[in-house]
C-alpha cells in the first residue's frame, strides 16, 4: 500500500453514532490505522440505523454505519467488564490518538480519564466529543443534533420570519462536531510532534454550531441588533434567495454589477434609484416581484448556463436524486463504489478535500469484531485460547 498522509498513525476509536465516527473516518481514509472498539454483542448504535438495502435491517448493512466507518478495523471489547479497562490500557500503550464521545464523566468512571491514560502514554492525544463540553452547568444534560442546533443559535436563524424556527436537515451539528474534532486532533498531533506532549481535546457540539453563525454574533455585539430568520434571503444582499423558475427552484443572486443584472433580466424598472441602491434589501419584496415574472418564463438550467456566460451567479437547487448524475461530480469522481461482503456494492460520497501527493483511499467498513484476532493476537500477543475465554465471558 502506498504511503499516505496519515500512514503510521494509530487511532483508538471508542466513539459511536455520528460525531466521533465521522472524525475518525477522515483520519482513516487518509491512512491512519483506526481501530474501532465496539461493545459486544451489538456494537455501534449506528449499525441499527437506517437505511438498509431493501429495507431489511441488518447490523452489517446500515448505510449510516458503512459510510461513517470506512477504512477502519473493528474489535469488540466490553469496557464495563472487570478485564475490559485492563485490556484497553494495553491498547493505549501503542496508540497516538484516542477519540470518544461518551457522556462526560463516563471515561473517569471506568478509570480511563485522560490523567490516568496519560500516565500510561504521556504522548497520547485524547479527543472527547460531547453535546455541551466536559464542564459547565449543561455538562450532564442529554443532547442530540436538534438540541445542539437549537442551543447553538443556528435554529434561531433558520426559517421564515413569521414561522417557527427550523432545524437544518439530517445531522449537521454532529458532522460539524466531527469535523472540528478531526482538525483539533491533527493540530494537537503537530504540537506533539514538536514537543513530545500529548493533550486532552474537548469538543462541544453546541460550541461547534455557535462558531459558524457567520456575522450574526458580531453584529449583535457591535450594534445590539439580533438578526432574525429570513428564510433563504440574505440579510444585506438583494436579491439573494431561492425563487421559482419555470421548471424548478433556483437561487438568484445579482452579483456585483446591478446594471448588468438588470439588463440580463430585461427589467429596466430595477434601475429605479431605490432599487439600484445598495440599500435595496429594504425593498426586497418589490425587487423580487419585478424579477419573478421573468424567471417563470425560463428553465432553471437555461438561466444557470446563460447566467454563467454573463458572470451572474445563479445556482440550480439540485435534488438528492440528481447529485450522482451531476457532470461536475462525475468529472471529479466524487462518488465512489465500494464493495462490502454482506451489503454488496454501494455508492458512497467521497472525500471532502483532495491532496495531490497523498490522495484518500476509502475502503469498506468492517464487520463487527472482524479484526479481533489481528489486534488481540497480532498486536497484544494473546492466544486463540485467550480470545475464546474472553468471548465466553462477554469481554470481547
Amino acid at each position: 500500500m502506498p504511503h499516505r498522509a496519515l500512514s503510521g498513525l494509530v487511532v483508538l476509536d471508542l466513539s459511536e453514532n455520528i460525531s466521533g465516527p465521522y472524525s475518525t473516518k477522515l483520519l482513516a481514509d487518509y491512512g491512519a490505522e483506526v481501530i474501532k472498539i465496539e461493545k459486544p454483542p451489538l456494537g455501534d448504535s449506528s449499525r441499527r440505523a437506517e437505511p438498509f438495502p431493501n429495507d431489511q435491517p441488518d447490523p452489517e448493512k446500515s448505510g449510516l454505519f458503512l459510510f461513517l466507518n470506512t477504512s477502519k478495523k473493528s474489535i469488540t471489547l466490553n469496557l464495563e467488564s472487570e478485564m475490559g479497562p485492563q485490556i484497553f490500557k494495553r491498547l493505549v500503550e501503542g496508540a497516538d490518538i484516542l477519540v470518544e464521545n461518551f457522556r462526560p464523566g463516563v471515561m473517569a468512571s471506568l478509570g480511563l480519564d485522560f490523567e490516568a491514560l496519560a500516565e500510561i502514554n504521556p504522548a497520547l492525544i485524547m479527543t472527547s466529543i460531547s453535546y455541551f463540553g466536559q464542564w459547565g452547568p449543561y455538562r450532564d444534560w442529554d443532547g442530540s443534533d436538534i438540541i445542539a442546533q437549537a442551543m447553538g443559535g443556528l435554529m434561531g436563524l433558520t426559517g421564515e420570519a413569521d414561522r417557527a424556527p427550523l432545524k437544518l436537515p439530517l445531522s449537521q451539528a454532529e458532522f460539524q462536531g466531527g469535523l472540528n474534532a478531526a482538525v483539533a486532533t491533527l493540530s494537537a498531533l503537530y504540537f506533539r510532534d514538536e514537543t513530545g506532549e500529548g493533550q486532552h481535546i474537548d469538543v462541544s457540539l453546541q460550541e461547534a454550531v455557535a462558531s459558524i453563525l457567520e456575522g450574526a454574533l458580531t453584529i449583535y455585539r457591535y450594534s445590539g441588533f439580533a438578526r432574525g430568520r429570513m428564510g433563504s434571503r440574505h440579510h444585506l444582499q438583494c436579491p439573494s434567495r431561492v425563487m421559482e423558475a419555470k421548471d424548478r427552484f433556483i437561487h438568484v443572486q445579482a452579483g456585483a454589477n446591478w446594471d448588468h443584472f438588470s439588463t440580463f433580466l430585461e427589467a429596466p424598472h430595477l434601475m429605479e434609484p431605490r432599487f439600484a441602491s445598495i440599500l435595496r434589501y429594504h425593498y426586497a419584496d418589490e425587487v423580487e416581484a419585478l424579477i419573478q415574472p421573468w424567471l417563470e418564463k425560463h428553465d432553471a438550467r437555461e438561466i444557470f448556463a446563460t447566467g454563467q456566460e454573463w458572470r451572474i451567479p445563479f445556482a440550480m437547487v439540485l435534488g438528492i436524486d440528481e447529485l450522482m448524475g451531476d457532470p461536475q461530480y462525475e468529472a471529479r469522481g466524487f462518488f465512489q463504489e465500494i464493495d462490502h461482503p454482506l451489503a454488496g456494492r454501494l455508492i458512497y460520497p467521497g472525500a471532502p478535500f483532495r491532496m495531490s501527493e497523498t490522495p484518500p483511499e476509502a475502503r469498506r467498513a468492517p464487520l463487527l469484531g472482524e479484526h479481533n484476532e489481528e489486534v488481540y493476537i497480532g498486536e497484544l500477543g494473546l492466544s486463540k485460547d485467550n480470545l475464546t475465554d474472553l468471548k465466553e465471558h462477554g469481554i470481547i
